[in-house]
């Protein structure tokens, strides 16, 4: 009988609230244990390295055998603190391996003996993340492409810091992660991605001008062979839709395998998604709430049946879904609409019902109470054009652009008839329709609302942080610190040496 081996050691930088190294953890051998370990994990936002903490001191026990008392604080019977308490071996296990640092020339030293120690001489290891990616993408830099400390953004170059990382401690293997937007972004003029694949492929000439003999050889996730010569930037790109994930996520992956290793990675296998309906199907409906005046159920039915009194059909112009979009939005319509009386739902249904087998990996039969599945509040106006989208959507398969808005509905924008006539932000209201998977759940979902509506036209809201999650396949008992989640509304409670641990 072969021996077990022990986990191989990740380390993961710029973590966020623990996605990529989520993937890794989740990974077993046909005996169910693990193959790598998180030993350790830096983040410096402070609700992300919570999340990430709490998902070490998880990960502090064997899969599956995690205790009672995690689930009693999902529900709100503990504090985080009592948790901790209760185990102090996997708190520890925590706070040595989820840290929460500012990668840069201040921390350099410090980090480079954390990860030296933690690794504690292992030569089979994976190096995992990757920089802060606002200033590369699409969005980022069409906001702030006119400001003039774009090109000195940090996050440009807050990679040198991973390759300074890949200098001192020598991976046999490193996945880098970033946005798209990298393929037509640049620095000083020049080609973002071609100098960070230069980079990476000799690490210590990018950072001194020297050679100490380290290189890597770059690989694709999603591509057969990559050239050994000129690398297409292109070729790093991966489809997380053509893989399982039911979202369209494009992001670049590049692997990179120390030249004096003679291995090669294999390619991701392709998987049919499942769909929205299919991944969020399940879960509690729930209403929006109003964001401004006194909120209840009657007072949102009331906004939300204003839209009958507007004349929409004939603001359409003749369009083909004109008569059925009306009739979807008048008042004996919306008295059949079987709108949800709460606003937040703790109700687990358990699993989806669905076969797909990333559907089945995000249930756990143990949770008894959802989180983090509250809708946000929205303004009036804003119900009544998420009412309208989903209308439109449900009767054309497409979410509308803002030109088949009634002009009785459009926002009072500088840039609305731009929109109207493509030129910009033609689908400012972006329905996520159920037959088909998502767009791109970003994170910042909250500043966003208007892109991620509900296809239920009796919701009248956006997505959830739960529906979102499950987007992008976070397991359902998978907690998000700093969020108000239904259950646990009490004062912050602390975390020993850090931050405080709170649910506001």
């Amino acid at each position: 009988m072969s021996r077990l081996r022990n986990p191989y050691p990740v380390v993961d930088l710029f973590a966020g609230p623990g996605g990529l190294g989520e993937g890794f953890a989740s990974l077993t051998d046909g005996r169910g244990k693990r193959r790598f370990d998180s030993v350790v994990a830096i983040e410096r936002d402070e609700f992300s390295h919570q999340t990430l903490f709490l998902r070490h001191f998880m990960r502090g026990f064997p899969d599956g055998e995690a205790p009672d008392d995690y689930y009693d604080f999902l529900k709100g019977e503990l504090t985080a603190d009592q948790l901790f308490k209760k185990h102090p071996a996997a708190f520890a296990h925590a706070k040595k391996s989820a840290l929460r640092i500012s990668l840069g020339d201040d921390s350099h030293a410090a980090v480079k003996r954390t990860i030296r120690d933690r690794l504690a001489g292992e030569e089979r290891w994976a190096l995992v993340g990757g920089p802060p990616c606002q200033a590369y993408s699409l969005v980022g830099r069409s906001r702030m492409m006119n400001r003039p400390e774009f090109e000195q953004d940090e996050r440009h170059t807050l990679y040198l810091e991973y390759l300074k990382i890949i200098i001192d401690h020598r991976p046999p293997i490193f996945v880098m992660e970033n946005v798209k937007g990298l393929l037509s972004a640049t620095i000083e003029g020049k080609s973002a991605i071609t100098r960070i694949v230069r980079d990476l492929s000799n690490p210590k000439s990018a950072i001194s001008q020297g050679s100490n003999g380290l290189s890597y050889k770059l690989y694709s996730l999603s591509e057969q062979e990559m050239p050994d010569e000129e690398v297409d930037p292109k070729l790093f790109v991966v489809r997380a839709e053509d893989y399982g994930i039911p979202q369209a996520r494009h992001r670049m992956f590049i692997v990179g395998i120390r030249s004096d290793l003679n291995i090669k990675p294999g390619r991701l296998k392709s998987l049919r998604p499942p769909t929205v309906r299919q991944t969020i199907g399940s879960l509690p409906a729930v209403r929006s709430s109003l964001s401004k005046g006194t909120d209840s159920p009657e007072t949102w039915r009331k906004e939300i049946a204003r839209i009958a009194s507007m004349d929409i059909r004939s603001q359409l112009n003749g369009a083909t879904y004109a008569r059925a979009v009306a009739q979807g939005v008048s008042l004996s319509a919306l008295a059949k609409l079987n709108a949800p009386e709460h606003t937040y739902s703790t109700r687990y249904r358990g699993a989806s019902g669905s076969s797909h087998q990333v559907l089945k990996s995000l249930h756990d039969p143990r949770l008894k109470v959802l989180t983090s599945h509250e809708a946000r509040g929205h303004m009036a106006s804003d119900l009544r054009r998420y009412l309208f989208a989903a209308t439109f959507a449900a009767e054309s398969g497409i979410s509308p652009k803002l030109a088949d808005f009634p002009k009785s509905l459009l926002p009072a924008h500088q840039n609305v008839e731009l929109g109207r006539t493509g030129k910009m932000f033609s689908d400012r209201f972006r329905v996520q329709l159920p037959e088909q998977v998502a767009t791109t759940i970003t994170s910042h979902i909250s500043k966003d609302g208007h892109y991620f509506i509900h296809y239920d036209p009796a919701q009248c809201r956006s997505l959830t942080v739960r529906e979102a999650a499950r987007l992008q396949t976070f397991p359902d008992n998978y907690f998000f610190a700093g969020l108000s989640n239904g259950v646990q509304k009490g004062p912050p409670i602390g975390v020993e040496e850090g931050p405080p641990f709170r649910i506001i």
